[in-house]
């Protein structure tokens, strides 16, 4: 393998690319700095920014178009094919999803409890408190979008590129089951029940307090009692 020296400045930021991309400091469908931003901050030329860039897409790793930003892609998106989109009202089908989402949100919980860094934990911080604020006005879909949200960023949180792979891959496919969830048991309650706005706080605190054990339990817990609440449990 060639020194650090030997190697060009394209091959060093494609080097520095795929790593960021493989930690989740880059994340799926997020856009890259511009070919002069990375110049300039890197001190190479755009040149050596465009050789990093095309062997990224050439790779699959990232999406380049003329006049538009790059993005990193979703590694998963070609090799997998999730079923039964057209679902999304059917409570056995409902229940499948809640399921599935039990088991990666805890995973999600676990590793971001250990791995997410300062600056994640705030940022997780004040979507909690965005979450919390919006569920108290908004609309059903846009609960379910706020939910998401919060949980995506605890995926996102985790730096572990299949579970983040994969959570955006099903969120973006199932998203009118997981809305029909929250639909059906407002109609059913007739409210948000008090025990998820609860379960979402102490999700929050364990991560905050990076209690992976804790966290990982409770973000289960919190699947699976909705879950358990529309199955009449």
């Amino acid at each position: 393998m060639a020194d650090e020296a030997d190697r060009g400045p394209g091959e060093r930021l494609y080097t520095e690319l795929l790593k960021q991309i493989a930690e989740i400091d880059l994340a799926p469908g997020e856009k890259l700095p511009s070919e002069r931003v990375i110049a300039q901050e890197q001190s190479i030329s755009r040149e050596s920014v465009r050789e990093a860039f095309s062997r990224l897409q050439a790779e699959g790793l990232i999406k380049s178009a003329p006049g538009r930003a790059s993005r990193v892609c979703n590694l998963l998106s070609p090799h997998l094919q999730l079923p039964l989109e057209g679902l999304g009202d059917d409570l056995d089908f409902q229940l499948q999803v809640m399921e599935v989402r039990a088991l990666l949100e805890g995973e999600c919980a676990w590793y971001a409890a250990q791995r997410a860094d300062d600056q994640e934990l705030e940022a997780l911080a004040q979507e909690y408190a965005r979450m919390h604020a919006r569920a108290k006005q908004e609309t059903t879909l846009a609960r379910a979008r706020a939910d998401l949200q919060f949980h995506m960023l605890i995926a996102r949180s985790s730096h572990n590129l299949l579970l983040v792979s994969f959570s955006q891959l099903f969120y973006e496919r199932y998203f009118n089951a997981i809305y029909g969830v929250l639909s059906r048991t407002l109609k059913k309650f007739g409210r948000y029940p008090q025990g998820i706005r609860g379960q979402h706080a102490q999700i929050h605190r364990a991560i905050q307090a990076r209690d992976a054990d804790g966290a990982r339990r409770i973000a289960r817990e919190h699947i699976l009692y909705t879950r358990g609440l529309l199955a009449g449990e």
